[in-house]
């Protein structure tokens, strides 16, 4: 269940509460695609670092190890030792971008797994029924990710499926949720906004979607190749739309910059590779802006990799430390890198929320969009 606390402007101050614990948002989510964060991460390192809600993937963890097998485990909280919220996307943004020699049908899509060629069927009733074997706390809808640019004749047509097939989805997830041998049935679905980078075609949708009184509504099939104003005015198009009782995520989103302005539009809920992808090559956010540890300048700095930070890494470690170990090919150097990243974007969200307590989200914003994404 979604509360809105407090509004400045179209920016929204909320608290989210699910049967695995309560989010105060805006809340960026931690990516931990095959049930852990990339870079060396465990769950119990999470708690650490501020994270509220962990992300995990289908598509991944269907073809390996198993939701079967994560089922009789007790589902994906026990397997991996995460006690709060967990948000399982649907697939279909891997079967659509990972998948090799994909049909799409209207009971679904054919595919081949990316890991050993083998055919597989998703749909909606299919990815419903992992999802619900992995006992996540929100599971999302399955839809057809479009291709940016994509013909406007091919987005109607793909909105209007991807309508039919939350329908179905939610049909199946009330059944699951039913049975008595589910792990989660209090298990909530989001719906997707899709339609290309066409405003009426978006709002179109997002009425549709908005009419099925779901748990919560997601932005997605952005940040795919459109520009970032391309993205803002999505936002903008669709969020008068979008209902003001519930939940909003935009998906795979962001920047820190991003992010920011994205709350300043109206949404509530991030999540996104980018803090743990870049750490893991040596780029690293800071309150001053993004470094690359790799350079030359930082092999005698004895400084932490963010003076204004006061994350575990940067208590203990210096720059001249995770630069060598990075260097040298140490896991270690990656573990701590992606640490302070998470611990970053973590802190990003607390001070947005703060901004938004105290009403000077929009000064926030203003101090500080030029200084996050300036490179050092």
């Amino acid at each position: 269940m979604y509360q809105l606390l407090k509004q400045e402007g179209t920016a929204r101050r909320g608290v989210f509460t699910t049967v695995h614990g309560t989010v105060q948002t805006p809340a960026f989510m931690n990516v931990g695609t095959s049930a852990a964060i990339k870079g060396g991460i465990s769950s119990y390192d999470l708690k650490d670092l501020k994270c509220q809600v962990e992300l995990c993937n289908t598509y991944h963890l269907h073809l390996r190890p198993g939701d079967e097998k994560i089922k009789a485990l007790g589902g994906l909280h026990r397997f991996m030792g995460w006690e709060g919220p967990i948000l399982t996307d649907s697939g279909g943004f891997q079967v659509f971008s990972l998948a090799q020699l994909r049909t799409i049908e209207e009971l679904g899509v054919h595919f081949q797994s990316h890991i050993d060629g083998r055919r597989i069927f998703m749909g909606p009733e299919e990815s419903m029924r992992i999802q619900s074997n992995l006992g996540s706390t929100i599971a999302m809808a399955f839809d057809e990710c479009i291709e940016n640019p994509a013909t406007r004749e091919y987005t109607q047509k793909s909105i209007n499926r991807t309508v039919r097939w939350l329908v179905r989805c939610k049909a199946e997830m009330e059944r699951l949720n039913s049975l008595p041998d589910t792990i989660n049935p209090h298990q909530m679905l989001f719906g997707i906004n899709q339609g290309s980078t066409y405003k009426d075609l978006r709002i179109e949708h997002m009425k549709q979607i908005a009419a099925l009184d779901l748990d919560g509504y997601a932005i997605g099939g952005l940040a795919v190749g459109e520009t970032a104003q391309e993205m803002y005015d999505t936002i903008e198009a669709v969020e008068p739309y979008m209902p003001k009782d519930k939940i909003r995520y935009l998906m795979g989103v962001g920047t820190p910059a991003n992010i920011i302005e994205a709350v300043y539009r109206g949404v509530d809920l991030f999540d996104c590779v980018m803090p743990s992808r870049n750490a893991r090559h040596g780029h690293l956010f800071t309150w001053s802006g993004i470094i690359n540890i790799n350079n030359a300048k930082y092999e005698l700095d004895e400084s932490p990799i963010d003076p204004h930070c006061d994350c575990p890494v940067c208590q203990r470690h210096s720059r001249a430390y995770i630069r060598h170990l990075m260097k040298a090919g140490e896991m270690l150097g990656m573990r701590l890198a992606v640490m302070h990243n998470l611990y970053f974007y973590n802190t990003l969200m607390e001070r947005i929320r703060e901004a938004l307590d105290e009403g000077r989200f929009t000064q926030f914003r203003e101090e500080q969009l030029p200084i996050l994404s300036k490179r050092i």
